[in-house]
């Protein structure tokens, strides 16, 4: 984000944030109808009611503004915590799959090719988009480790990676996001993998079921049936 002109510094100005986020919203209405191809500085300046000069003093082009409004609509993403590894594994699907819900996956994937030869882009580009749930589902897989659901040796790093790329690929990739049972069944395939136990999280999955009302983060990964992915 560009800092106020120097006028406005020297005499001490505040900056209008009422206008800042009168230039998101019309970013992101743009972004939401017609995608990121139709994005330009002039159509978003006559959206919210100002001038292109406004908005360049903000953002520096139009990436960089696409970025600051889709981070402003993204909240920061909770940590799956319900006490059942299966349960809060598939909850860090949806965790991922938040930001990609918001936002139309032809727009991210215009924005993303547009951010992937520039570093600094790349870099905040992921900063917005992924790093918030990455962050998340990491303290996850640390309350498994620490009750010792997962194998104290399992990649960390490779399993968050494993969960955002799925989430990712779909979206971008298959213009659709991932299923239940699509994750059902990742989630099955990890934790075979990197559980110490992976019978006993059903066992602890089941009793859950029987002594609470179902919620829908339980799905039932211990009736997986791989026929539901034909």
């Amino acid at each position: 984000m560009s800092t106020p002109s120097s006028s406005a510094a020297q005499t001490g100005r505040p900056r209008d944030r009422h206008l800042d986020h009168a230039i998101l919203a019309a970013t992101l209405a743009i972004l939401d109808e017609s995608g990121y191809q139709e994005l330009s500085l002039g159509g978003v300046a006559r959206r919210a009611g100002t001038s292109r000069p406004a908005i360049y003093r903000r953002w520096p082009d139009r990436v960089h503004l696409a970025l600051a409004a889709i981070g402003s609509r993204l909240e920061a993403p909770l940590s799956p915590d319900t006490g059942c590894t299966l349960c809060d594994l598939d909850e860090s699907f949806k965790v991922f799959l938040v930001a990609y819900r918001q936002i139309r996956p032809d727009a991210l994937s215009a924005i993303l090719a547009e951010c992937a030869a520039t570093p600094e882009l790349r870099a905040q580009y992921l900063d917005t988009l992924i790093e918030p749930a990455r962050r998340a589902v990491g303290h996850t897989l640390d309350r498994a480790t620490a009750r010792g659901d997962l194998r104290p040796d399992a990649d960390r790093n490779l399993l968050l990676d494993t969960v955002g790329s799925l989430v990712h690929y779909f979206a971008l990739f298959c213009d659709r996001h991932i299923t239940d049972a699509e994750a059902e069944h990742a989630i099955e395939t990890l934790l075979r993998g990197a559980a110490v136990d992976y019978e006993a999280l059903v066992a602890h999955s089941l009793a859950l079921e029987e002594t609470e009302p179902p919620k829908e983060s339980h799905h039932r990964h211990h009736t997986f049936d791989p026929s539901t992915l034909e």
